[in-house]
């Protein structure tokens, strides 16, 4: 098998999700193919004793199974797969951390001498990379890595599909993943790999009976839903996205999958029924292939011997035996393929039927009626209960203020139904609304005074505001949820809201304003803060008193933008600090961490008062030191070091005692607070010194160099 089919793990730095779209990359998109899909995966097969799907169908009808084994080159897991690879593969105790149901994979040579890797597989894994029972899912993965310039940006066409790539300081590296929610084998259908790609039939030799390929041997290939059976590298114009030249291609690929022979066989439900006398039956309902040998296993326990399951014609079998004797304690059934070889089992726990024969609730009397039947019908039956009640006991439920849309009754034989719920009772209607005045409580003679009786709830028609209490004033408004009036004289004032609606009058809730004679507003713009750039800022003018209006402006700093400028809290978000521009020299770049000062005007009729506020950013230091290291023998630079903050920053690293030279590359900080920053070149002649700047205003400048060979 060639090296390139090596292990691509999932957990080497990329994210894992339902679907996580071009993960790694620095810009990705994927591109609609101008073709119209024609195929996909289509079916999930049973699943096997190991917990994932026996095989998978594509749309040509080809099933594959997974390559589990070490003991077929043609379909093998690598043995740094398995514990210990001197032994048969089992579950769980040696079972494979990967595997593939396909594996397809493209190596090219890239116009300036560079390799790109491109895979294309259907493959099984564990969500937390360790054989826990649980945690197995499918995906289908598509997968690019090639080193290039940052910035540069190519176009891929691959068998399923095109991507638009652009490279970041680790070239281009993506990786798509459909399909990693444990135990959720069908996602991966929805996927862009498939149907599975196989050698070409008009190009010898012919793949081996019974694969899609030899997986040593590269070899042109069919099965691309667009016709696109090759990998085409394109570069691009980065603005104009305009094709300037094709830098790599091939249309052989190296391909691993074994067609499934087994069909093996899923028990959807397994039931008995029993009379009184402990003698009845036991059903099973089994899916698999159409035309398999589907047959349950002799069960001495149950009286029951080894016998074949009627089937349909079109994958779905059905059994009815004679149960004889009472019932064991835990008791279930094995159903087995006898057309598979080996002969593949499922075990399946025994459980009654259970029926409901009556869910009913009275709004009224608040009350839940419930009744139901079990199969198990012998001396002592089981005990039947509603999930969330208790025991169904002839009597109903009481004190049911409000139902679920359907119940469960479930049966201490494990059996279990769901209803839904019939009503009954008189029909609700609105009720009185409430109503929920507010008001400025202090105000200033000849200012305007707001009345809001928005906080009113329930259903409302009508709103009626009346003074009842103050010197006379005339409302605007009156009838509306916001009043307003203009006081001509200070005084305590007062004003009673009622609200109506279809259920009715609401009671009178009156609200007190007190009014004081004319004077200035006073601005109180909030204290002083400090924080991490790229947050969140929030403006607190609240504490003014006498506003009837308030604007904001920004005095001096980083430019912001500011929300809800005219507000009591306006918002804005602290810029991050410019990063210097790769690959440099820049010649024009200005490090400043230089505050951001706001200014409140608060306005009332009698004139306007201002204040101000500083918002510093959050000074960021290097508490773990700095680590700065080149290595003339490859070109390569390793930067690390510790910041005090954990925001999620980044760190451009810069030839020199200054930043305005050349940039050596760009990295995170981790949640510890920890970076490292690993880049193949520049090489930095006499220079040896190296000067840092994070996204969140931290500097470091003129850091001494180790240079070893």
């Amino acid at each position: 098998m060639k090296n390139h089919l090596l292990r691509w793990s999932i957990t080497a730095g990329v994210t894992l999700a339902v679907i996580a779209p071009l993960a790694g990359s620095a810009a990705a998109t994927v591109v609609t193919p101008p073709t119209a899909r024609d195929g996909r995966l289509t079916q999930v097969g049973p699943i096997a004793e190991h917990g994932f799907p026996s095989w998978y169908r594509d749309s040509t009808g080809a099933r594959l199974e997974a390559c589990t084994t070490l003991d077929d080159p043609l379909c093998a897991t690598l043995p740094d797969e398995v514990p210990n690879p001197d032994l048969p593969v089992s579950y769980p105790a040696n079972f494979p951390g990967e595997f593939f149901y396909q594996l397809a994979d493209a190596t090219l040579t890239l116009a300036d001498g560079s390799k790109a890797v491109i895979g294309l597989n259907v493959e099984g894994a564990w969500a937390n990379d360790a054989v826990v029972e649980g945690d197995q899912m499918v995906f289908g993965r598509v997968r690019i890595r090639f080193p290039a310039a940052a910035g540069k940006r190519f176009k891929i066409t691959h068998p399923y599909g095109i991507d638009d790539l652009t490279a970041d300081d680790k070239g281009v590296r993506m990786t798509e993943d459909v399909g990693t929610t444990p135990g959720v084998f069908g996602q991966v259908l929805s996927g862009r790999v498939g149907p599975f790609l196989k050698w070409d039939p008009s190009v010898a030799p012919a793949a081996p009976a019974g694969y899609l390929g030899d997986p040593g041997v590269e070899h042109r290939v069919v099965g691309s839903p667009y016709g696109t059976n090759f990998v085409r590298i394109e570069e691009l114009d980065p603005q104009s996205g305009a094709v300037l030249s094709q830098v790599g291609f091939t249309d052989t690929f190296s391909v691993q999958g074994r067609y499934a022979t087994n069909a093996g066989v899923d028990v959807d439900q397994a039931t008995y029924t029993t009379g009184s006398d402990g003698n009845g039956v036991v059903e099973v309902y089994a899916t698999s292939e159409p035309g398999q040998a589907i047959e349950i296993a002799a069960n001495p326990a149950l009286g029951i011997r080894g016998t074949r399951l009627r089937g349909s014609g079109n994958g779905h079998y059905y059994g009815r035996f004679p149960l004889t004797g009472p019932l064991p304690a835990a008791p279930s059934v094995q159903v087995l393929n006898a057309s598979d070889r080996p002969v593949a089992t499922k075990t399946r726990k025994l459980v009654d039927v259970v029926q409901v024969t009556k869910a009913e609730y009275d709004a009224d009397a608040q009350t839940l009626t419930v009744a139901a039947t079990s199969s198990d019908r012998d001396a002592t039956p089981g005990v039947l209960s509603v999930t969330g009640y208790g025991p169904i006991t002839g009597q109903p439920f009481t004190g049911v203020v409000a139902p679920p849309a359907a119940i469960t009754v479930t049966s201490s034989g494990g059996g279990t139904a769901t209803a839904p719920l019939i009503g009954s009772g008189a029909v609700f209607g609105p009720v009185a609304p409430v109503a929920g005045p507010t008001a400025d409580r202090i105000s200033v003679v000849k200012q305007l005074v707001k009345l809001d009786g928005t906080g009113s709830t329930g259903e409302i028609d009508t709103y009626r505001w009346t003074q009842t209490a103050g010197p006379a004033v005339p409302l605007t408004g009156g009838t509306t949820a916001s009043a307003s009036f203009t006081p001509e004289q200070p005084g305590d004032y007062a004003f009673q809201l009622v609200v109506t609606g279809p259920g009715g009058v609401s009671a009178p809730v009156e609200v007190p304003v007190t009014v004081v004679a004319a004077a200035l507003p006073v601005a109180e713009a909030g204290t002083d803060q400090t924080v991490v750039r790229g947050k969140a800022v929030t403006l607190d003018g609240s504490a003014s008193t006498g506003v009837e209006s308030y604007a904001w402006k920004q005095v001096s700093g980083p430019a912001v933008t500011l929300a809800g400028a005219t507000s009591a809290k306006p918002t804005f978000t602290y810029p991050a600090q410019a990063l210097p521009a790769s690959p440099g020299p820049n010649a024009g770049f200005v490090y400043t961490n230089d505050p951001v000062v706001l200014e409140l005007t608060a306005t009332n009729p009698n004139g306007v008062t201002t204040d101000r506020v500083t918002v510093r950013p959050v000074a960021e230091s290097f508490p773990g030191g700095i680590t700065v290291r080149y290595r003339t023998g490859n070109n390569e630079w390793r930067i690390s070091g510790t910041s005090s903050l954990i925001a999620g920053q980044r760190i451009t690293a810069v030839l020199g005692d200054t930043l305005t030279g050349r940039v050596i590359g760009t990295g995170p900080v981790d949640a510890t607070g920890a970076f490292s920053i690993r880049v193949t070149g520049p090489v930095p002649g006499t220079v040896r010194t190296v000067s840092l700047v994070t996204s969140t205003g931290g500097v470091a400048l003129a850091q001494a160099v180790t240079v070893t060979n």
